[in-house]
Parts: structure tokens; sequence; C-alpha cells
């Protein structure tokens, strides 16, 4: 299995640098020209680099307290995401300006397989899924845009069923929606896109096989018309709504339309709104800019398809400066209104940080699931480095139609530099994108994002709400026959998850003779030994030998999953039957703590960490690369006073010095250590 590894980061980001510098930035207006917010035309020269259908699965990255962000590569940020509502383990993700990631098993592993659609593309991608599972992807024509191309897959984007097909008509940046009801217009497919004199607005009745325009809207000139599908009273799927943003970049005007009979005519006029948004950031260039990267004043919108209290309700989200004026700190705002879009209530900030106006908050996805109700909202956020300069993904959500929203909660499990020179992004302020991704199903969300934490425009995916998952990473067991040894998977944090978890373990690498019985001990649970409904806690495994195991290392793996599937995480822990190794050395208290050196060193790809604990406590054991990235964590959990010894494996790290460190209340120590592949 590949993995992806600093170096070849490292790699990536020079090559993509070296790649941006041959091209002709002056050839294309997109830097220059506040009025288009597409990909620079650059950007698509560079995709014809990036290598396409890797059917590698990719790792999770997982951080000390145990929450995974998925990695799914390096592409060229703008990602839109969406998940099938016939089985949430299926979900698809597309990057500009064509780079696609898919997974059938929740995340666990990422897939890639670019489609074709009988031209160029130029960007700005665009999924959905409608209500029978099939999967539309839009992507705008290249290199000269005049609309769109839309693909189709019924299996999650493995293989793909169109070519040819245009959906949306325009110029610059195109959005689409799925009636993903069982109402008369079920299935339908609708898009919008800027062109000239306004906003394009075209349907599909028959599965996306071909699109028909109905006509423009207008007023329209700045990028943001998007579509989305809300019920009319009894009908589901009743109301398609449009928005489309005209006016001055720096003091757009809202306007929202409205069709009744599944987009047959042209949706009418509802309201215009202005006021609304001033600046996001500061005004450079023509252009709203958040630490020098370019950002959108666009609006984003959802109706609420639920039958639940709030059926009906119609959202637009946005960002814009409190206090206004160039040069502020930006927040998340949501309006809502109940009589289709005719009026709106006040705005309601969906950032909660404490000083609001020492932070930026920009860049934000909506998403309302269509069971629930529940709204769903992510964005970029600097409040937690002083100067503002590094940024993390939050996300928040809201069960009262938007009228309040809970304790913000980080999703992202890294700072990323906004002003990200190395990614490869042009323009005074830069282009990194203009929008991320986020879709939900009734158990939770799942973000996706363009981040920039190793300098380059890495893809990334993460669940919230979300729990923290560990395990016990060695056990040690003497006798291969009627033997045991237990192993905990706890979750020690949550963030806002409160629903059942369910567990399973199996063995990776079965022992030719005899077998590993395995089987799951809660203390509170009789009935569902494998489950936890109360956080934080955990659950003990067994570990059994029969039948005379083989002395050796085997690998158990704990997957660790929500009621539909979802939140998903994977970890794994070693058995050592027969003691040898990967355990506690002597019945001995040391003396003192004491990490030795590792043998062999260099070494590859194994090598021997021996270490010495004179006090029961926490002990870290980690590996940190030159720069002090930590790259692997191999122990975090208490121990007995002891001698220990763990074989590290480094089979998916590259050559390279690095760092092992041994860490415990009253002990901490680092040794170098050097590996030679």
């Amino acid at each position: 299995m590949k993995k992806f590894t600093k170096l070849s980061v490292i790699m990536l980001t020079v090559i993509t640098v070296i790649i941006v510098q041959a091209f002709d930035f002056t050839s294309d207006d997109s830097d220059r020209n506040p009025n288009i917010d597409r990909a620079p035309h650059w950007v698509h020269q560079m995709s014809q680099v990036k290598q396409n259908n890797n059917p590698l699965p990719l790792t999770p990255i997982i951080t000390p307290d145990g929450y995974d962000n998925y990695f799914l590569g390096t592409d060229f940020a703008e990602c839109n995401t969406a998940v099938n509502p016939r089985n949430p383990l299926w979900i698809f993700t597309a990057y500009n300006t064509n780079g696609t990631h898919y997974t059938t098993n929740g995340g666990l592993n990422w897939l890639v397989n670019n489609p074709s659609f009988g031209g160029s593309v130029a960007g700005d991608p665009v999924v959905v899924f409608d209500s029978l599972g099939n999967l539309f992807y839009d992507n705008m024509k290249g290199p000269t845009i005049t609309g769109t191309w839309m693909q189709k897959s019924t299996n999650n984007g493995i293989t793909w069923l169109l070519s040819g097909v245009t959906a949306n008509v325009g110029n610059d940046k195109n959005w689409i929606a799925a009636d993903q009801t069982a109402g008369p217009y079920a299935n339908f497919i609708y898009g919008s896109m800027t062109t000239s004199g306004g906003a394009s607005f075209s349907r599909s009745t028959n599965g996306g096989t071909s699109f028909t325009t109905l006509g423009t809207l207008s007023p329209h000139a700045l990028p943001g018309t998007m579509p989305a599908v809300g019920p009319n009273g009894s009908v589901q799927g009743g109301s398609v709504y449009v928005v489309t943003n005209s006016g001055l970049y720096y003091n757009p005007t809202y306007t929202f339309f409205r069709s009744t009979n599944g987009g047959a005519t042209l949706p009418t006029l509802q309201s215009s709104h202005s006021g609304w948004v001033n600046t996001v950031g500061t005004q450079v260039g023509g252009r709203n800019s958040v630490e020098n990267m370019r950002t959108r004043p666009y609006p984003y919108i959802a109706a609420d398809n639920s039958y639940g209290t709030y059926r009906g309700r119609f959202y637009v989200i946005y960002a814009a400066n409190d206090p206004p004026g160039s040069g502020n700190k930006p927040d998340i705002w949501c309006r809502y209104s109940t009589d289709f879009g005719v009026t709106f209530s006040s705005p309601i900030r969906i950032n909660d940080d404490a000083n609001t106006q020492t932070h930026h908050q920009w860049h934000p996805a909506i998403w309302c699931e269509k069971e629930t109700g529940r709204l769903y909202v992510n964005w970029m956020d600097t409040r937690n480095t002083p100067t503002s300069d590094s940024a993390e993904i939050y996300g928040s959500y809201s069960t009262n139609g938007g009228v309040s929203w809970v304790t913000n909660q980080k999703i992202s499990n890294a700072k990323m530099k906004i002003n990200c020179a190395t990614c490869g992004g042009g323009g005074t302020p830069r282009y990194q994108g203009d929008y991320n991704g986020i879709v939900a199903t009734p158990q939770g969300s799942i973000s996706t994002w363009a981040d920039f934490r190793n300098g380059t425009f890495g893809s990334y995916g993460a669940y919230f709400p979300d729990f923290a998952m560990k395990v016990t990473p060695l056990v040690a067991i003497t006798s291969g026959t009627n033997d045991s040894g237990f192993a905990y998977v706890s979750v020690p944090s949550v963030k806002l998850f409160t629903l059942t978890s369910t567990y399973s373990a199996t063995v990776t690498n079965p022992p030719g003779t005899g077998s590993l019985q395995l089987t799951f001990l809660n203390r509170t649970t009789p009935a569902t030994q494998n489950t936890l409904t109360t956080y934080p806690d955990s659950l003990r495994i067994r570990v059994r030998t029969t039948g005379g195991v083989p002395s050796g290392l085997y690998t158990i793996r704990v997957i660790g999953q929500g009621p539909n599937g979802t939140p998903v995480h994977e970890r794994s822990f070693t058995v050592n039957v027969g003691a040898v190794g990967i355990q506690n050395n002597n019945t001995g208290i040391p003396e003192k703590f004491f990490l030795y050196q590792n043998y062999p060193n260099p070494f590859n790809p194994t090598t021997n960490i021996r270490f010495d604990i004179s006090k029961a406590g926490n002990v870290k054991l980690a590996v940190y690369d030159l720069a002090g990235k930590q790259v692997a964590e191999l122990l975090n959990s208490n121990y007995g006073a002891g001698s220990y010894t763990y074989d590290f494996n480094a089979e998916n790290l590259a050559t390279g010095v690095y760092f092992y460190k041994l860490e415990t209340p009253e002990f901490t120590s680092i040794k170098k250590m050097i590996l030679v592949k």
C-alpha cells in the first residue's frame, strides 16, 4: 500500500512551484478581474501534469488526541462533496480542476478515478447525488468557458456513463442541486451559472442525459449564483430556489428567485437585499482578501426538506466584516426566511469566539440534512492564532432553524499558514480556492477542504460530530495455547457526538496454526459487549491463544463506527505471542528512567527501541522528523514500572534522520536515529 510521506509532499511542492513558474499568468485575467472567481488559466494547465486514476488507498492522518483528518492527496483547491442518501459510506468529492476522490467504506480508504467529459475542463467542480444514488458531477468547459460538462455515475465514481453532455451555460462559477425527495419532481437536477447579463438557469428531467436552459435571471454580475431545493407546503421539492449576486464587489446585492413547478418556467423574483455584506477582510486589488488569500462574498443557500418543526425554512449563509470596513475581521452569518425568501430574519452570528473583532472567520459552506433538518456550516477560522496568519477549519450546526448554534468545534487537526507562497497559487491576493465542501447524513456531516499545512494544496476531510479513538499499542502473551492478554479501545473525548458507537476487531495476519480469539469485555452493558453509549469510556479486548499459536507478532485491526457506519475510524495494536520483543522485559523495577539508543542504527525498515520506567504512569513514545513534526506515535498510555522494548517499523517513512522521544510526567529524553532505504 502506498502511503504519502513528508518527503513526497516536499518533492510535490517543489515540482508544483517549478510548473507554476513555467506558465504565463498574464495570459488570463482571472487574477485581476474581481468579477471572475474561477480558477486562473494556469491552474488548468497544471492539472494536466497531475496523475490520473491512482487506485491506491491513502492513510488517514491521526492526531495524538485520537481524531482523524483524512488526507486524500494534493489537488488545486475548491472542493465540493456529496454523500449517497442510500448508503452513507459512499462519499465522493471533487477538487480543481478534475481531482476526484471516492470512498465506499466511509473514509478508511480513498481512491481516484477522474472522468473524461467529452472535452477539456476548466474547474469549479460541483457534485450531487439524487435520491436513487446516482452521482452527478458538473465541471466548467475549457479552455474557453461557455458552460459546463456533466458526468454521471451509478457506483460512486468507480465508472462513468456520460460523454459530451452540456449542463449549465455561462462563463463563470457554476452550481447544481438535486431533488432528493419523493415528490413530483423527484431526481430533477437544477443548475445555475454566471453568464453575460445574468445567471442562467438549467434543469434535467431525465437523470442528467440532457439539460434545458430555461433562461437568464437578473440582476447578476458578480460570481455567486446557486440553486437549492425545498418543499412547497406539503409538496416535496415544490420550491426551487436560485440566488444571484450583483452590485458592488464590496457591497453586493443578493436577489432570491423561486419556482413552484419544478423549474418548468424560469423562477420568479422573491426579494432583493443589499447592505448585508460589506468587505470580507481587506480590499486588495479590487478583491476581498484575508491575509492575502482571495475570498469571495457570494452567498450559500439551503432549504429544510424534513418533516420537522422547521420544514420549508430557507437559509442563506455568508461572510462579512463586523464592524464593516476594509481591514476589519469577517464573521460567519446566517439569515432565514419562513415565507419562501420574501423576507429574512436579522443576521445571526455563527462563530462563537470570545473576541470576534480580532479573528478572521470566512469561507463558509452549508448543508441542510433532508431528514433531520439539521443545518451544518463549516468555515476557516484564525481564533487560535494571535497573529491571524494561520487558520483551522471549524464547524457548527443548528437544530432550531438557524436561531442558535451549538458550540463551535475544530474540525481540522493542524494549523495552516493562510498565505501559502509554496502552494502554487498566483495573484494579489493569491488564488487558493474560493470554496470548501460540506454534506450531511442523519447522523452527522462530512467536511472537505483545501489545506495548506504542508505548503501544498492538500485535500483533506473529516467528520463532525465525531469521537476520538485510541487503542493499547502492545499486548504480550507468554504461551501460544490457553493464554490471554488484554487491550483497551477507548474514546477519550468527543466533538458533540452523542450516539452509540460500535467496535469490531480482526486479526490481519492470522497464525499458521492455532488461532487468536478476540472478545470484547464491556463492564457496563453485558448484552452489547462491543458498544459504547456514553463518553469518555472504553472497552476491554481479550486476546486468547488456542491450538498452539507460533511465537511472533500479530496485528489486530480495530474499527469503530457510528450507527449508520459513520463516523468510522481504524486503529491497530500488536500482539506479541511468546513474549519476544514488544513487552515488559523483566519483573524487576529499574532504578531510574532511561531511553536507550535504538538498535540497529542506521536501520531499514525496523529497529528496536528500549526504555526503562522506574515509576508507573503515562508513557508516550513518538517519532519526529527534522522539522519537528510528529510522524508516528508509538505509545501513549499508562505503563507500570519496568523495562520495555518496542520494535519500530518505518516502512512508511522516507530515508532520512529522525528523532524518537520518550515522555513521562517525570522524564523526557530524545535520541536520533537514521533510516536508510
